[in-house]
């Protein structure tokens, strides 16, 4: 009787084991999502297909969050790049990213496929460059052709959580960055 209780104990922790490895990163990755859509991160709720950039005063100051701030804003403090963050949803259709102009500066947007928590597609100076720039997102079932002057990023998954980084190169640069940062935006096709 004890090596049939021991091997239904053992069958039952392999089974939690593997289930909370597959569920772990779904979960961290859907509290993220209603942290972005609901709470937000210092400015209220960041609408769904908008790209949310970082307030100046949490870059410059972290450790004194202003009041009225989402603890959550303070989270993951980064010293020399303004994060950027927004939530994607391609159901209703394609999206167009504009970059402006950085200059030479370092700037990446990561694209994440949140059902496996996998980046699929960067844009930023290591992999397109820094001029301005067009760029249509789309679900996995659009078919279409890419506006002239557009390059086309292809989603495995119509949900796309997509973060954003530009370099700040000191405290005398954050509003020129900021700046640049806010310019990035998202805008659907028309």
């Amino acid at each position: 009787m004890r090596l049939e209780h021991l091997l239904i104990f053992g069958a039952v922790m392999v089974v939690t084991w593997f289930a909370a490895i597959y569920f772990w990163p779904r979960l961290l990755l859907s509290v993220y999502r209603r942290a972005i859509l609901v709470k937000g991160f210092g400015d209220g709720p960041v609408p769904v297909n908008t790209l949310y950039t970082q307030q100046e005063a949490l870059f410059a100051d972290p450790l004194h969050v202003p009041s009225g701030t989402s603890k959550l804003a303070s989270a993951g403090v980064n010293r020399d790049t303004l994060l950027s963050l927004g939530w994607l949803d391609l159901s209703k259709g394609p999206l167009v990213l504009h970059v402006p102009e950085m200059a030479g500066r370092y700037y990446s947007l990561q694209f994440t496929n949140p059902s496996n928590n996998t980046n699929f597609a960067y844009v930023g100076k290591r992999t397109t460059g820094t001029g301005a720039g067009d760029f249509l997102i789309t679900g996995p079932r659009w078919t279409g052709d890419v506006p002239e002057g557009m390059r086309h990023i292809p989603s495995p998954n119509r949900a796309v959580l997509l973060i954003g980084r530009v370099l700040v190169y000191g405290d005398q640069d954050l509003s020129r960055a900021h700046g640049l940062a806010t310019q990035m935006r998202l805008a659907p096709v028309h």
